[in-house]
C-alpha cells in the first residue's frame, strides 16, 4: 500500500582502482634512488682537484715609498731684486761658473725681451733634450701624484729660460760694462755640484732624525723657485749637491729589517723609470719606535735631483720556475739505500734491490723486490718505504756483503696524477709566499710544464688511484 510504502537510501561507494605498478615505475624508482645516493655521495666525497703546472714567478709586496737624503747645501742671495737663472736645473756647475743674476729694478726682464738680442732658436741637441725630459715624465707620470705636474712645469720652464737666453749669456762682457753693469749681480758657484731650485727644509735632514711622521706627505711643502721673482738679501736662491753618494730610508718590519740586514745588499728598482740599481743596507731603530731600512747608493743621484719621496721597489726575490700552490706540497718519508744495492732490470728497465727471504720449510734465500726511487743525494737513493721494510737484509750484487734497511729520511713534493694515481715528485723550493711556490724545473724525479698535480695534497694518500 502507497501508506505503509518506505523508501530506502542506497549509499554509493566510490570505486578504488587497483596500484598497477609495472616494469617501468619500478625502473624509475631504481634510477631516482640511485642518483639520490650518488648525489649524496658527491656531496659527502673529498674530491680531487687537478692543478696543471706552470712557468711564472712571484711578485711579493715590496713597494716602499721611501724619503731621499743627499748632502745639500743652501746658497743666500746677498742683494735683493728680481732673480734669473742660467743654469739648468740637475746640470753639473763647475767651481765659477754663472748660476744667476739679481736685478735690482727690473730692468734687465725688458732687455731679454728686447729685439736687441735678436731671434733666439733651439738646436737639433737642446730641442731633442727637452723632448727627452717631457717623454720621461710622461713615463712616470702618475694621476695620485699630481703634484709633480708643477714640478716638471718649474723645470721645464727654467729649461726653455735657459736656453732662450743664451745670447744673453753670450753678451755677459756687454752687460759687465754697459748700462746695466750697475743693477744687475752676477752670482758664481764657489764650488762644484748638481744645481737645484726647490727647498723643503729637509736639507739638514740625517738618517737618524728619519720619524714617522715625516713621511706624511699630506703635511709636506715644497717651494720653488723660479726666474723672474722678487727676493730679499739672504734668501735662498738655490741649493747644490756636490756628492754622488745618497740615500733612501724606507719603513720596515722587523721581519723584513733583519731579512735586509742579513743580505747586506739589494736590489733597487725606482718606480719612477724603472731603473735598477744595487744599494748597501742599514738597518735603523730611531727614537719613534719604528724601524727603518737605509740604502745607500753611489750613482744615479742625478737622475731624482727634484725628488724629496721615491716609490721604489726591493727585488728581493726575482727566481723563476714552476709555479705551483703551497696546498699541493707534502713532506713524505723515505728508506736510504745505498746507490750500489740498487740494481736495473734490462727487461723492463726498472730499480729493484736483492732482499733476503725466508721460504715455508725455514730456508734463506734471495728475491728480487722492484722498487721506485725519487732521488739520489750522496750516493744514497730515496726507496718507497712502503715496499721495503725496516730491518731487511739487502745483498750487493755479485757479493756476500749485507746491508740493514734502517735509515730513513724525508723530502718535499708533490703528487702527480699523470698516470691516473698520486705518484709522489720531489721538489726544490726556490721562493715561496703565502700561497704559492716557485720550485726548480727540469730536475731529476722532478715536475715538468704541464703536469697535473694534487691542488690539495691532503685529499690523497701515496699511491692512490685517482679518476682524472
Amino acid at each position: 500500500m502507497a501508506g505503509n510504502g518506505s523508501s530506502k537510501v542506497t549509499k554509493i561507494k566510490k570505486y578504488r582502482k587497483p596500484l598497477n605498478i609495472n616494469i617501468g615505475m619500478v625502473i624509475f624508482a631504481v634510477i631516482f634512488i640511485y642518483v639520490c645516493i650518488c648525489i649524496g655521495m658527491y656531496f659527502r666525497d673529498n674530491h680531487i682537484r687537478p692543478y696543471e703546472v706552470r712557468e711564472g714567478s712571484l711578485s711579493a709586496e715590496n713597494l716602499y715609498t721611501g724619503i731621499v737624503l743627499r748632502e745639500e747645501t743652501l746658497v743666500n742671495a746677498d742683494s735683493a731684486g728680481y732673480v734669473n737663472y742660467y743654469a739648468r736645473e740637475g746640470e753639473r756647475v763647475a767651481v765659477g761658473n754663472l748660476v744667476y743674476t739679481v736685478d735690482e729694478t727690473g730692468r734687465l726682464s725688458d732687455y731679454i725681451n728686447s729685439e736687441e738680442l735678436g731671434e733666439n732658436t733651439l738646436s737639433d741637441s737642446d730641442l731633442n733634450q727637452l723632448k727627452g725630459d717631457i717623454v720621461n715624465f710622461s713615463h712616470g707620470f702618475s694621476p695620485e701624484n699630481f703634484a709633480t705636474t708643477y714640478d716638471f712645469k718649474y723645470e721645464v720652464k727654467g729649461t726653455v729660460l735657459r736656453l732662450a737666453n743664451a745670447s744673453l749669456m753670450e753678451s755677459i762682457g756687454d752687460l759687465k760694462s754697459g748700462e746695466l753693469s750697475s743693477i744687475i749681480n752676477l752670482s758664481y758657484t764657489p764650488f762644484t755640484g748638481i744645481v737645484m731650485y726647490w727647498t723643503d727644509n729637509y736639507e739638514a735632514l740625517t738618517p737618524d732624525m728619519i720619524t714617522a711622521d715625516l713621511f706624511k706627505t699630506s703635511s709636506y711643502e715644497k717651494t720653488q723657485l723660479i726666474s723672474n721673482a722678487l727676493i730679499s738679501g739672504g734668501d735662498v736662491v738655490y741649493k747644490i749637491c756636490n756628492n754622488e753618494n745618497w740615500s733612501i730610508v724606507i719603513p720596515v718590519s722587523d721581519q723584513k729589517a733583519e731579512e735586509l740586514e742579513e743580505a747586506e745588499f739589494v736590489k733597487v728598482r725606482f718606480m719612477k723609470n724603472q731603473d735598477e740599481s744595487w744599494a748597501s743596507v742599514k738597518i735603523l731603530y730611531n727614537g719613534d719606535g719604528n724601524t727603518y731600512a737605509q740604502l745607500s747608493f753611489t750613482n744615479s743621484m742625478v737622475n731624482f735631483v727634484n725628488d724629496r719621496f721615491l716609490e721604489i721597489e726591493l727585488l728581493l726575490n726575482d727566481e723563476t720556475g714552476l709555479k705551483i700552490p703551497n696546498s699541493s706540497i707534502v713532506e713524505r718519508e723515505f728508506f736510504l739505500i745505498p746507490q750500489n744495492y740498487i740494481t736495473r732490470s734490462g727487461d723492463t728497465d726498472s730499480f729493484g734491490v736483492l732482499r733476503e727471504a725466508i721460504l715455508e720449510d725455514g730456508t734463506r734465500s734471495t728475491e728480487y723486490v722492484e722498487v721506485s726511487i725519487y732521488n739520489l743525494v750522496e750516493e744514497e737513493y730515496y726507496v718507497d718505504a712502503g715496499v721495503i721494510q725496516s730491518g731487511d737484509h739487502l745483498f750487493l750484487p755479485d757479493s756476500t756483503e749485507t746491508y740493514t734497511v734502517s735509515k730513513r729520511a724525508t723530502l718535499i713534493g708533490v703528487y702527480n696524477m699523470n698516470k691516473g694515481y698520486a705518484d709522489f715528485r720531489q721538489i726544490e723550493i726556490l721562493y715561496q709566499n703565502d700561497q704559492y711556490a716557485i720550485v726548480r724545473s727540469n730536475t731529476d724525479y722532478g715536475l715538468n710544464v704541464y703536469d697535473l698535480i694534487v691542488q690539495d695534497a691532503s685529499s690523497v694518500v701515496a699511491d692512490q688511484f685517482i679518476y682524472k
